[in-house]
């Protein structure tokens, strides 16, 4: 049974290892900055309206604190006599046109009772009340026997309340008054909460303003501040690419001085050393010495095995075939000079499309130099191929694609490529592009290398 082609282990994608480099853009600065001022707005909102409930709240209960004061002491104490007391009747009417004056102008008062200290009613608005006696709870008590205002919620089923339990939720206020004999009396008034919304309104509406005002300051300040963090990030990335620049201009130039010095130098030495050695070993043939004529000529092979190396090794060092003849022209050179262990030459076949390597970007085109590079080094010297492929085209996608195949020994390879140098050198340089970068592999399957570049 024959088995498929090994899966393909992506090492690098698109951007990896590039993005934080990156400064970030406004949008990607606003969408954040967005979002967190809606969170922020939406808690200041809740807890501002929880706040604004309670002051609301606070402040409608002292307000109708106050008017019931005034109107305990204003209206309805002067209007008390001693014989009310005994006579609900006559408290009905002398208090009846005053009350439901009040209750009927001031459209948030609902009802009005004044009590005995033993929690008979004595008047109130509602005449079904009149007469009878209820439990006066704690807080009723205490005002009366300790004078003083009390307000709050008031509780609908107490079965004194019973009438104003269409009304809604009631803010209910009682505090002493005192006949001309210093009998005390407790005097309640009911309200509506709507007193207590009316006000939560009113807050509400000044909150909001000094809210979305001071949110929409807090943005703009931040958003600022965003701005001129980009702004200087970007100069810092603009900074940072010039000395990259320069520094690769300088490793560039100090590559070519090597290159230079070594070609005209010891390369020409050695060159001129092995023809010398050469001529003595075919002396020594002539003279009837083959011993030392062999001895002579193999030092000359070694001295040019030597030579190949080292040319081989200035390729590495300097290809100037990348700037002089382009990408094309550079790739042919390594398929052409390719040599493993001891410089021993294995050209690999090139199938190089020259509109798409002229065509693809600076950056891609360094990339796809060294990545070729690295796994043609790796077939020769690793892999025991005795076929090498480097292959360059045009991808269905419109992207560019680099292969190097050989027909090797092939390994096995983890997503990170841990432990494999050649693999780290290759990832690296697929990050400096930008592409992608997967290898096809197992043992005894040989081994495929592709870089993809996006095309312009």
């Amino acid at each position: 049974m024959t088995s498929g082609p090994p899966d393909w282990v992506v090492l690098v994608t698109p951007g990896t290892g590039r993005a934080a480099d990156e400064p970030p853009s406004m949008r990607r600065l606003v969408g954040p900055l967005a979002l967190a001022g809606l969170v922020l707005a939406i808690i200041v909102a809740v807890a501002g309206g929880l706040v604004i409930q309670r002051v609301a709240e606070q402040q409608a209960v002292h307000a109708v604190a106050e008017l019931t004061d005034d109107l305990a002491v204003s209206v309805v104490q002067p209007a008390l006599t001693d014989t009310m007391l005994a006579d609900p009747a006559q408290a009905r009417r002398a208090l009846d046109p005053l009350v439901r004056n009040w209750v009927n102008g001031s459209g948030s008062m609902v009802r009005v009772k004044i009590w005995t200290l033993e929690g008979k009613i004595l008047y109130s608005d509602e005449p079904r009340l009149i007469g009878q006696q209820f439990t006066l709870d704690s807080d009723a008590r205490s005002a009366l026997l300790h004078p003083h205002t009390h307000a709050g919620i008031s509780d609908l089923l107490l079965p004194e309340n019973q009438y104003e339990r269409g009304d809604g939720k009631l803010l209910e206020v009682y505090r002493p008054v005192w006949t001309p004999n210093g009998q005390p009396l407790l005097f309640e008034t009911y309200f509506k909460y709507d007193t207590v919304s009316q006000r939560s309104t009113e807050l509400w509406r000044g909150f909001a303003g000094v809210m979305l005002s001071t949110l929409l300051a807090l943005m703009l300040l931040l958003a600022g501040l965003g701005w001129l963090v980009m702004l200087r990030a970007r100069q810092a990335r603009a900074r940072q690419d010039e000395l990259t620049r320069r520094a690769l201009d300088a490793s560039d130039d100090e590559r070519r001085r090597i290159a230079a010095t070594l070609h005209d130098g010891v390369v020409q030495q050695l060159v001129g050393a092995s023809l010398i050695v050469a001529g003595h070993a075919q002396q020594a043939a002539a003279g009837g010495d083959p011993r030392q004529a062999a001895d002579l000529e193999s030092a000359a092979a070694t001295v040019r095995d030597g030579v190949t190396g080292l040319r081989s090794l200035l390729v590495d060092i300097y290809p100037p075939s990348l700037r002089a003849a382009g990408l094309g022209g550079a790739l042919r050179d390594l398929a052409r000079t390719a040599s493993g262990d001891g410089g021993v030459l294995r050209p690999a076949e090139a199938d190089i499309d020259d509109v798409v390597a002229d065509a693809a970007p600076e950056r891609d085109q360094e990339a796809m130099f060294r990545i070729a590079q690295e796994a043609l080094r790796n077939a020769v010297r690793h892999a025991g191929a005795s076929q090498i492929t480097l292959r360059l085209a045009g991808a269905e996608d419109g992207r560019a694609r680099l292969d190097v195949a050989d027909d090797g020994r092939g390994f096995e390879v983890a997503p990170q490529a841990e432990g494999h140098f050649g693999l780290r050198l290759m990832a690296d340089a697929a990050r400096h592009g930008g592409g992608s970068l997967a290898i096809q592999t197992a043992p005894g399957a040989g081994t495929v290398v592709r870089y993809e570049a996006s095309m312009p």
